[in-house]
């Protein structure tokens, strides 16, 4: 009994369908696994390099062309303007040889005045000088403040 035994694990062992079995590949094997070497990552981090160097010279060259806004055909030119409040200016416009002085309040538009094109007055200049009397007058403060 235990020789027949023996001979039926023997013919197991050796039949084809064993063999076939442990000889028999996979139909798709995997490639290995690649790793992030330093020049990877060098060519990573310069192709980001060049993409936002491409964006801030696209925007550079925008700027520079400076292309007229369609609509008022240059029509209209916004020549200063002074804020009065917290939504409301006061803007002086150029239309053709006319200069307007237009009051800007949230969904309002007033003329306030209207005057032939010409040079702004001495006025802003004027302004600019006092606002050098004021920044002198704070540094003095400041300066006194801080010896105390």
């Amino acid at each position: 009994m235990l020789t027949r035994l023996l001979a039926a694990l023997a013919a197991a062992s050796f039949s084809p369908l064993v063999l076939a079995a442990e000889t028999a590949r996979p139909a798709y094997v995997p490639p290995p696994a690649t790793t992030m070497t330093s020049g990877s990552v060098l060519q990573v981090v310069l192709s980001l390099l060049l993409v936002l160097a491409a964006v801030v010279v696209v925007g550079w060259i925008l700027k520079r062309i400076n292309l007229p806004q369609q609509g008022a055909g240059n029509a209209l030119k916004v020549i200063s303007g002074v804020a009065v409040g917290q939504r409301e200016r006061i803007v002086l416009v150029e239309v053709n040889d006319t200069w307007l002085v237009v009051g800007v309040a949230p969904g309002q538009v007033n003329a306030l005045h209207t005057m032939p094109k010409g040079t702004l007055p001495n006025a802003a200049h004027s302004a600019t000088v006092d606002d050098g009397k004021f920044q002198g007058w704070l540094k003095q403060m400041m300066e006194k403040r801080n010896v105390r």
